[in-house]
């Protein structure tokens, strides 16, 4: 259970930083004979929400985990919060790792302030954070509850309040939506946007392409343990022409030789990506031979359609399977 964050549970903006919280160059980790990370640049501006993304097994987690100085890169370099040993900056930074895990037996409020201890925060402080942090998030009633009681959604959310209880300028958090229902997913997603607005920097993994396309202002596609794309889901998008959808009354006439070769019939309709020209020469052919327009629409591709043309079907269709399997677990 995540609740909604109210204004009085919001530190006071961040100072002014550096422009890259994150940075990575020509990265490689190996495990064996298995490439996880393969030669990967990557820089997150600081105070932006930025995603990586791609199907289970693509390397996500290991370069996470090499970015925040977990691993160490076979090659490459990277730093953190400007520092180029990113374990000096830990007290800096709030993870959550894909791995969820709670002592059972701990009172709620004592694993918060557990995690915020383990980031250099005062047991005292971090106590009083967290029962004010569930108080404000609807869960005053479990303050004291050990997490063995709480439901699985709560003890994620227990989880999530001790990654962030020391207000760290950095978050990065390993498919935080995993094991979510669709409300609580929601409700992560505004408390994400309410660190981001007091000018912390956000990373985070999935392979949920819709969380990201509401969310991040730069994303990284990453397959194969390679970067296939990097920048804004818009710019991802562009990489598509826009989709027309056309219906006629009639089916046949000299109009029809202005519809564009990788025109597609659909039953009546028409389908075919926006010309280089646009729609004006087939709106005055359509008009000009009274073809009888029932419907035209032009359709931007989504982060999905720019998804499968940047990763691959294959890449994307496993990224649908480990949803469904996520789903069905």
């Amino acid at each position: 259970m995540i609740g909604d964050t109210p204004a009085s549970a919001i530190p006071a903006p961040l100072a002014p930083q550096a422009a890259y919280a994150v940075e990575g160059h020509g990265l490689v980790k190996t495990f064996g004979s298995f490439r996880a990370v393969d030669g990967i640049d990557i820089r997150v501006p600081a105070g932006s929400i930025y995603g990586v993304l791609g199907p289970n097994g693509a390397g996500k987690t290991t370069l996470l985990r090499t970015l925040l100085g977990i691993v160490d890169p076979d090659e490459g370099h990277r730093s953190l919060l400007g520092a180029a040993q990113p374990q000096r900056m830990a007290q800096e930074v709030g993870y959550l790792p894909e791995e969820r895990g709670l002592y059972p037996s701990m009172k709620a409020y004592e694993a918060i302030a557990f995690m915020g201890a383990l980031r250099g925060l005062p047991l005292k402080v971090g106590r009083e954070r967290a029962k004010a942090m569930l108080a404000e998030h609807g869960m005053g009633a479990s303050i004291d509850k050990p997490i063995r009681q709480l439901s699985k959604g709560m003890a994620q959310t227990v989880q999530l309040f001790g990654t962030i209880v020391h207000e760290p300028r950095l978050i990065v958090l390993d498919e935080p939506f995993s094991g979510l229902d669709a409300i609580n997913q929601e409700k992560l997603e505004a408390l994400i946007r309410a660190q981001a607005r007091r000018g912390v920097t956000i990373l985070f993994s999935t392979h949920v392409i819709a969380h990201a396309e509401r969310l991040c202002e730069r994303i990284a596609i990453v397959a194969g343990g390679r970067i296939r794309f990097e920048g804004t889901p818009g710019e991802a998008r562009d990489r598509l022409r826009p989709q027309v959808r056309l219906r006629t009354r009639t089916v046949d006439g000299a109009w029809r030789r202005a519809l564009p070769e990788d025109t597609m019939a659909e039953e009546g309709a028409w389908h075919f990506a926006l010309p280089d020209e646009g729609i004006e020469p087939l709106l005055r052919a359509l008009i000009d031979d009274q073809a009888g327009i029932e419907s035209l629409s032009i359709e931007r591709p989504g982060l999905h359609d720019a998804f499968v043309a940047i990763a691959g079907a294959a890449v994307a269709k496993q990224m649908q399977d480990d949803r469904v399997q996520e789903e069905e677990a």
